[in-house]
């Protein structure tokens, strides 16, 4: 098990950024890929992006290809998603989840998840 807390959200206007930071608890954080997901109101939860427990694979949905980057730091338990060229229908709750092993973009595939963190972009 690995407890997780989402930090970074907030208010921004179209086309700026903003950084996410999930912090992991337990030793054994470097075993797991962690993925970001996101829900909109009314909406279901959707993929964002994946890391491998190395981060030498990432793996994007393609509604923020070339826009969010996700990476992480093993030293300090925490994995990131960099969020640029943000547009309006980015606004979302943003998860974060691990699972032990590889990485995947199925939510199911997830056991583990944060309390999640608002994002909002205003046009």
């Amino acid at each position: 098990q690995v407890q997780l807390v989402e930090s970074g959200g907030g208010l921004v206007q179209a086309g700026g950024s903003l950084r996410l930071s999930c912090a992991a608890s337990g030793r054994t954080f470097g075993s797991y890929a962690m993925g970001w997901f996101r829900q909109a109101p009314g909406k279901e939860r959707d993929f964002v992006a994946a890391i491998s427990w190395s981060g030498g694979n990432t793996v994007y949905a393609d509604s923020v290809k070339g826009r969010f980057a996700i990476s992480r730091d093993n030293a300090k338990n925490t994995v990131y998603l960099q969020m640029n060229s943000l547009k309006p229908e980015d606004t979302a709750v943003y998860y974060c989840a691990a699972r032990y092993t590889s990485t995947s973009s199925l939510e199911y595939e997830y056991p583990n998840w944060g309390q999640g963190t608002q994002v909002t972009v205003s046009s």
